[in-house]
């Protein structure tokens, strides 16, 4: 949905500074968060303080729906990677916004099956003991949406928190990954062909 159109409903956005929690793991669900600007992480935590990143949100993306939906509790973190503006809108108004608007429906609809989609991926991939093949399956997911010639525009470390393996594996797999010719790097950049 469109967040200009959110905000002509009269939903006013709210500042979260870089590295702000949203919500944390266990709390009740009061909100589906939309992204006026900014960019949201959603991560789990290992008892030794590694973050497991299991989605980026940016400009025009929401989050927060699924456990909305189901009335139970968060099991992550969502935290501010920068500032961000984010437009909160409760339970009733969230399913107003269903029920009144037939193109949000379907939108929403196509949102959690590529979410679905995500989670079955990524458990397939990390039963996987390569670390090669969990990285390039990674890569090809985050460039199938955009346009070539266009680079991808996360660290090498976020790669490591997606695919739970080490930023050093992922830096000598990206070079290797280029070295056979399975992915593009321009300028140590990952690029879509």
């Amino acid at each position: 949905m469109d967040i200009q159109h959110i905000i002509n409903k009269g939903f006013m956005p709210k500042e979260y500074p870089k590295d702000a929690v949203i919500y944390e793991p266990g709390a009740l669900p009061r909100y589906v968060y939309f992204i006026k600007s900014g960019e949201v992480r959603m991560v789990t935590v290992s008892e030794d303080g590694k973050e497991f990143i299991q989605g980026i949100f940016k400009t025009g993306q929401y989050f927060g729906e699924p456990a909305l939906i189901l009335n139970r509790r968060y099991l992550a973190y969502t935290i501010a990677s920068k500032d961000s503006e984010i437009i909160r809108v409760d339970r009733e108004q969230f399913f107003g916004l269903i029920g009144n608007e037939p193109n949000f429906s379907l939108e929403l609809i196509h949102t959690l099956s590529n979410r679905l989609f995500y989670k079955s991926m990524m458990l397939e991939e990390l039963a996987s003991e390569k670390a090669e093949h969990r990285l390039l399956t990674m890569i090809n997911y985050l460039l199938a949406d955009m346009k070539p010639g266009d680079h991808l525009k996360v660290t090498r470390q976020d790669l490591a928190d997606m695919t739970g393996l080490r930023v050093e594996t992922v830096i000598r797999g990206v070079k290797l990954l280029a070295e056979k010719g399975k992915i593009q790097t321009i300028k140590g950049k990952i690029v879509k062909p």
